[in-house]
Protein backbone atom coordinates (compact mmCIF):
# COMPACT_ATOMS: atom_id res chain seq x y z
CA UNK A 1 0.00 0.00 0.00
CA UNK A 2 1.60 3.35 -1.19
CA UNK A 3 1.33 6.11 1.68
CA UNK A 4 1.51 10.08 1.54
CA UNK A 5 4.43 11.52 3.21
CA UNK A 6 2.36 14.41 5.10
CA UNK A 7 5.31 16.25 5.89
CA UNK A 8 6.30 16.98 1.94
CA UNK A 9 2.43 17.90 1.53
CA UNK A 10 2.31 20.43 4.96
CA UNK A 11 5.28 22.32 2.86
CA UNK A 12 3.03 22.51 -0.23
CA UNK A 13 0.09 23.57 1.69
CA UNK A 14 2.21 26.30 3.69
CA UNK A 15 3.42 27.34 0.28
CA UNK A 16 0.20 27.37 -1.55
CA UNK A 17 -1.61 29.47 1.38
CA UNK A 18 1.78 31.67 1.91
CA UNK A 19 1.88 32.92 -2.00
CA UNK A 20 5.72 31.73 -2.07
CA UNK A 21 8.00 29.61 -1.35
CA UNK A 22 10.51 32.74 0.61
CA UNK A 23 7.07 33.29 2.51
CA UNK A 24 6.93 29.46 3.31
CA UNK A 25 10.35 29.20 3.99
CA UNK A 26 10.21 32.46 6.76
CA UNK A 27 7.21 30.75 8.57
CA UNK A 28 8.22 27.62 8.72
CA UNK A 29 11.83 28.57 9.68
CA UNK A 30 13.67 26.57 6.82
CA UNK A 31 16.18 27.08 3.80
CA UNK A 32 14.12 27.69 0.71
CA UNK A 33 16.25 25.02 -1.32
CA UNK A 34 14.34 22.48 1.13
CA UNK A 35 10.94 23.62 0.39
CA UNK A 36 11.80 23.32 -3.43
CA UNK A 37 12.61 20.15 -2.60
CA UNK A 38 10.04 18.97 -0.39
CA UNK A 39 7.73 20.11 -2.93
CA UNK A 40 9.38 18.18 -5.56
CA UNK A 41 9.27 14.94 -3.72
CA UNK A 42 5.59 15.45 -3.30
CA UNK A 43 5.11 16.23 -7.15
CA UNK A 44 7.21 12.85 -7.92
CA UNK A 45 4.92 10.45 -5.52
CA UNK A 46 1.97 11.70 -6.97
CA UNK A 47 2.89 11.86 -11.00
CA UNK A 48 1.49 15.22 -11.20
CA UNK A 49 2.76 18.38 -11.18
CA UNK A 50 1.39 21.26 -9.26
CA UNK A 51 3.11 24.21 -9.82
CA UNK A 52 3.11 25.90 -12.99
CA UNK A 53 4.88 28.88 -14.74
CA UNK A 54 2.97 31.99 -15.39
CA UNK A 55 5.00 35.50 -16.39
CA UNK A 56 7.01 35.59 -13.66
CA UNK A 57 5.74 33.43 -11.21
CA UNK A 58 3.90 30.51 -10.67
CA UNK A 59 0.44 29.40 -10.06
CA UNK A 60 -1.03 25.95 -9.11
CA UNK A 61 -1.83 23.57 -11.39
CA UNK A 62 -5.69 21.85 -12.18
CA UNK A 63 -3.70 19.18 -9.77
CA UNK A 64 -2.34 21.79 -7.28
CA UNK A 65 -5.75 23.43 -6.52
CA UNK A 66 -7.18 19.72 -6.27
CA UNK A 67 -3.90 19.03 -3.87
CA UNK A 68 -4.37 22.09 -1.89
CA UNK A 69 -8.20 21.49 -1.27
CA UNK A 70 -7.48 18.19 0.49
CA UNK A 71 -4.80 19.97 2.39
CA UNK A 72 -7.16 22.35 4.23
CA UNK A 73 -8.80 19.23 5.33
CA UNK A 74 -6.60 17.32 6.19
CA UNK A 75 -3.95 19.56 8.67
CA UNK A 76 -7.21 21.41 10.33
CA UNK A 77 -7.90 18.19 11.39
CA UNK A 78 -4.32 17.48 12.61
CA UNK A 79 -4.58 20.66 14.57
CA UNK A 80 -7.80 18.91 16.14
CA UNK A 81 -5.90 16.05 17.48
CA UNK A 82 -3.31 18.28 19.58
CA UNK A 83 -6.11 19.92 21.14
CA UNK A 84 -8.09 16.60 22.24
CA UNK A 85 -5.36 15.26 23.40
CA UNK A 86 -4.35 18.17 25.70
CA UNK A 87 -8.22 18.20 26.37
CA UNK A 88 -9.50 20.85 25.09
CA UNK A 89 -11.60 19.21 22.76
CA UNK A 90 -13.32 15.52 21.99
CA UNK A 91 -14.17 15.56 18.79
CA UNK A 92 -12.95 16.62 15.62
CA UNK A 93 -14.78 20.20 14.39
CA UNK A 94 -16.52 19.42 10.85
CA UNK A 95 -15.64 22.24 8.50
CA UNK A 96 -18.29 24.48 6.63
CA UNK A 97 -16.41 25.26 2.97
CA UNK A 98 -17.83 28.13 1.00
CA UNK A 99 -16.85 29.33 -1.84
CA UNK A 100 -17.60 33.45 -2.17
CA UNK A 101 -18.43 34.52 -5.70
CA UNK A 102 -16.28 37.96 -6.52
CA UNK A 103 -19.51 39.59 -7.58
CA UNK A 104 -20.88 39.46 -3.92
CA UNK A 105 -19.84 42.08 -1.55
CA UNK A 106 -18.08 40.73 1.10
CA UNK A 107 -19.86 42.12 3.64
CA UNK A 108 -23.01 40.77 2.62
CA UNK A 109 -20.67 36.49 2.59
CA UNK A 110 -19.71 37.76 6.48
CA UNK A 111 -23.65 38.57 7.31
CA UNK A 112 -24.68 35.21 5.63
CA UNK A 113 -21.97 33.13 7.48
CA UNK A 114 -21.88 34.59 11.14
CA UNK A 115 -23.88 32.27 12.15
CA UNK A 116 -21.19 29.39 11.83
CA UNK A 117 -19.25 31.25 14.54
CA UNK A 118 -22.16 31.35 17.52
CA UNK A 119 -22.78 27.96 17.89
CA UNK A 120 -20.23 25.54 21.17
CA UNK A 121 -20.20 23.12 17.81
CA UNK A 122 -20.08 25.35 15.23
CA UNK A 123 -18.25 24.08 12.24
CA UNK A 124 -14.55 25.28 10.88
CA UNK A 125 -15.23 28.07 8.27
CA UNK A 126 -13.13 27.66 5.26
CA UNK A 127 -13.51 30.55 2.50
CA UNK A 128 -12.38 30.34 -1.00
CA UNK A 129 -13.25 33.65 -3.48
CA UNK A 130 -13.20 33.23 -7.25
CA UNK A 131 -15.18 33.57 -10.01
CA UNK A 132 -18.39 32.07 -10.26
CA UNK A 133 -17.31 29.55 -13.09
CA UNK A 134 -14.41 28.12 -10.63
CA UNK A 135 -16.17 27.85 -7.68
CA UNK A 136 -19.19 25.92 -9.00
CA UNK A 137 -16.80 23.64 -10.96
CA UNK A 138 -15.36 22.88 -7.07
CA UNK A 139 -18.67 22.23 -5.77
CA UNK A 140 -19.70 19.68 -8.32
CA UNK A 141 -16.46 18.01 -7.69
CA UNK A 142 -17.32 18.00 -3.96
CA UNK A 143 -14.37 20.26 -2.82
CA UNK A 144 -16.93 22.73 -1.73
CA UNK A 145 -19.67 22.62 0.44
CA UNK A 146 -21.43 25.62 -0.29
CA UNK A 147 -21.35 29.07 -2.67
CA UNK A 148 -22.83 32.17 -2.47
CA UNK A 149 -23.55 33.99 -5.68
CA UNK A 150 -25.45 36.93 -7.04
CA UNK A 151 -26.67 34.60 -9.90
CA UNK A 152 -28.18 30.96 -9.95
CA UNK A 153 -26.22 28.11 -10.93
CA UNK A 154 -26.62 28.07 -15.36
CA UNK A 155 -28.08 25.26 -17.11
CA UNK A 156 -24.71 23.60 -17.53
CA UNK A 157 -24.35 22.45 -13.39
CA UNK A 158 -27.48 20.55 -13.86
CA UNK A 159 -26.46 18.86 -10.48
CA UNK A 160 -26.47 22.18 -8.39
CA UNK A 161 -28.88 23.37 -6.27
CA UNK A 162 -29.46 27.41 -6.16
CA UNK A 163 -31.88 28.18 -3.08
CA UNK A 164 -32.97 32.38 -3.57
CA UNK A 165 -32.19 34.64 -0.80
CA UNK A 166 -34.18 37.61 -2.20
CA UNK A 167 -32.69 40.64 -4.00
CA UNK A 168 -32.29 44.17 -2.94
CA UNK A 169 -32.26 47.70 -4.76
CA UNK A 170 -29.44 49.01 -6.03
CA UNK A 171 -28.17 52.42 -4.51
CA UNK A 172 -25.47 54.30 -6.01
CA UNK A 173 -22.92 56.73 -3.84
CA UNK A 174 -20.34 58.94 -4.09
CA UNK A 175 -17.83 61.02 -1.70
CA UNK A 176 -20.07 64.19 -0.61
CA UNK A 177 -19.16 67.03 -3.59
CA UNK A 178 -19.87 64.22 -6.51
CA UNK A 179 -23.43 63.16 -4.40
CA UNK A 180 -24.36 66.74 -4.32
CA UNK A 181 -23.53 67.37 -7.62
CA UNK A 182 -25.40 64.25 -9.23
CA UNK A 183 -28.46 63.82 -6.54
CA UNK A 184 -29.96 66.08 -8.47
CA UNK A 185 -32.27 65.04 -10.99
CA UNK A 186 -31.25 61.20 -10.42
CA UNK A 187 -30.77 58.76 -12.36
CA UNK A 188 -30.48 61.64 -15.70
CA UNK A 189 -28.07 62.88 -13.96
CA UNK A 190 -25.73 59.63 -13.91
CA UNK A 191 -25.18 60.44 -17.89
CA UNK A 192 -21.94 61.53 -18.89
CA UNK A 193 -21.01 61.22 -14.77
CA UNK A 194 -17.44 59.34 -13.81
CA UNK A 195 -18.59 55.80 -12.96
CA UNK A 196 -17.25 53.09 -11.23
CA UNK A 197 -18.41 49.71 -12.56
CA UNK A 198 -17.98 45.59 -11.95
CA UNK A 199 -15.98 44.06 -14.89
CA UNK A 200 -18.06 43.65 -18.21
CA UNK A 201 -19.51 40.48 -18.41
CA UNK A 202 -20.11 39.85 -14.42
CA UNK A 203 -23.77 39.05 -13.62
CA UNK A 204 -23.99 42.71 -11.70
CA UNK A 205 -22.33 44.57 -14.48
CA UNK A 206 -24.49 42.92 -17.09
CA UNK A 207 -28.12 43.97 -15.07
CA UNK A 208 -26.53 47.56 -14.77
CA UNK A 209 -25.47 47.90 -18.05
CA UNK A 210 -29.11 47.00 -19.38
CA UNK A 211 -30.68 49.56 -16.83
CA UNK A 212 -28.33 52.50 -17.77
CA UNK A 213 -29.59 51.13 -21.65
CA UNK A 214 -33.01 51.62 -21.12
CA UNK A 215 -32.86 55.29 -19.60
CA UNK A 216 -30.64 56.15 -22.94
CA UNK A 217 -27.81 56.97 -19.97
CA UNK A 218 -24.43 56.85 -21.10
CA UNK A 219 -21.70 57.37 -18.15
CA UNK A 220 -18.47 57.98 -18.17
CA UNK A 221 -16.82 54.80 -16.99
CA UNK A 222 -13.44 55.78 -15.63
CA UNK A 223 -12.78 52.43 -13.49
CA UNK A 224 -13.78 48.84 -14.04
CA UNK A 225 -12.94 46.29 -11.10
CA UNK A 226 -13.08 42.64 -10.36
CA UNK A 227 -12.84 42.98 -6.56
CA UNK A 228 -15.49 45.11 -5.51
CA UNK A 229 -14.05 46.43 -2.80
CA UNK A 230 -11.24 48.00 -4.42
CA UNK A 231 -13.97 49.49 -6.61
CA UNK A 232 -15.41 51.54 -3.40
CA UNK A 233 -12.38 52.06 -2.55
CA UNK A 234 -11.78 54.33 -5.75
CA UNK A 235 -15.11 55.74 -4.69
CA UNK A 236 -13.77 56.72 -1.69
CA UNK A 237 -11.36 58.44 -2.94
CA UNK A 238 -13.50 60.69 -5.21
CA UNK A 239 -13.05 59.01 -8.77
CA UNK A 240 -16.63 58.39 -9.16
CA UNK A 241 -20.46 57.65 -8.60
CA UNK A 242 -20.18 53.68 -7.48
CA UNK A 243 -23.32 51.45 -7.41
CA UNK A 244 -23.76 49.03 -4.23
CA UNK A 245 -26.52 46.80 -2.62
CA UNK A 246 -28.80 49.28 -0.98
CA UNK A 247 -29.27 46.56 1.94
CA UNK A 248 -25.55 47.77 2.56
CA UNK A 249 -26.25 52.09 2.31
CA UNK A 250 -25.47 52.52 6.23
CA UNK A 251 -22.39 50.18 6.64
CA UNK A 252 -21.23 51.18 2.91
CA UNK A 253 -21.72 55.26 4.06
CA UNK A 254 -19.84 54.36 7.07
CA UNK A 255 -17.12 52.41 5.88
CA UNK A 256 -16.22 54.04 3.05
CA UNK A 257 -17.13 57.96 4.02
CA UNK A 258 -19.63 58.43 1.09
CA UNK A 259 -22.93 59.71 0.70
CA UNK A 260 -25.92 57.98 -1.13
CA UNK A 261 -26.53 59.73 -4.14
CA UNK A 262 -29.75 57.66 -5.47
CA UNK A 263 -31.68 54.45 -5.46
CA UNK A 264 -33.11 52.49 -8.38
CA UNK A 265 -35.74 50.64 -7.19
CA UNK A 266 -36.37 48.64 -10.13
CA UNK A 267 -32.56 47.59 -10.57
CA UNK A 268 -32.09 44.87 -8.13
CA UNK A 269 -29.21 42.60 -6.81
CA UNK A 270 -29.96 39.22 -6.20
CA UNK A 271 -28.43 36.64 -3.98
CA UNK A 272 -27.88 32.54 -3.73
CA UNK A 273 -26.60 29.79 -1.82
CA UNK A 274 -25.77 27.14 -4.50
CA UNK A 275 -25.55 23.40 -2.67
CA UNK A 276 -24.09 20.79 -4.39
CA UNK A 277 -25.29 16.97 -5.23
CA UNK A 278 -25.46 16.21 -1.53
CA UNK A 279 -27.60 19.23 -0.30
CA UNK A 280 -27.01 20.74 2.49
CA UNK A 281 -23.80 19.99 4.44
CA UNK A 282 -25.30 20.74 7.80
CA UNK A 283 -27.87 19.82 10.34
CA UNK A 284 -29.14 22.94 11.03
CA UNK A 285 -29.31 24.02 7.20
CA UNK A 286 -33.06 25.81 7.54
CA UNK A 287 -31.46 27.95 10.89
CA UNK A 288 -28.81 29.41 7.88
CA UNK A 289 -31.13 29.94 5.01
CA UNK A 290 -33.31 31.82 7.93
CA UNK A 291 -30.33 33.98 8.55
CA UNK A 292 -29.26 34.50 5.76
CA UNK A 293 -32.84 35.59 4.32
CA UNK A 294 -32.99 38.16 7.03
CA UNK A 295 -29.53 39.11 6.85
CA UNK A 296 -29.93 40.21 3.39
CA UNK A 297 -32.44 43.20 4.74
CA UNK A 298 -34.73 44.85 2.02
CA UNK A 299 -35.02 48.56 3.05
CA UNK A 300 -38.64 49.90 2.47
CA UNK A 301 -39.80 51.57 -0.50
CA UNK A 302 -39.95 54.98 -0.60
CA UNK A 303 -43.65 56.63 -0.20
CA UNK A 304 -44.68 57.81 -3.64
CA UNK A 305 -44.62 61.35 -2.94
CA UNK A 306 -40.77 61.16 -2.50
CA UNK A 307 -40.14 59.26 -5.99
CA UNK A 308 -38.03 61.38 -8.35
CA UNK A 309 -38.12 60.88 -12.31
CA UNK A 310 -38.96 57.62 -14.23
CA UNK A 311 -40.04 55.42 -11.26
CA UNK A 312 -36.95 55.74 -9.25
CA UNK A 313 -36.48 56.54 -5.48
CA UNK A 314 -34.27 59.25 -4.46
CA UNK A 315 -31.63 59.73 -2.40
Amino acid sequence: MEWLNYHHLLYFWVTAREGSVTAAAQRLHVAQPTISGQIRALEKSLGKKLWERKGRGVQLTDSGRLAYSFAERIFPVGQDLLQAMHGQSEEPRASLRVGHAESVPRAVAAALLEPTFSGVDNPRLQCRHAAEEELLRLLEDGHLDLVISAAPAGPGHSRLTSHPLGDSPTAFFAVERLARRYRRGFPASLDSAPMLLPLAGSPGRRSLDSWLERRNLQPRVVGEFQDTALLKVFGQRGVGVFPAPAALAKEVQRQYQVKQVGVATNLRESLFLITGPGGFPIDDWQSLLAHARSSWRIPPRTPRHKRGRRGEAKA
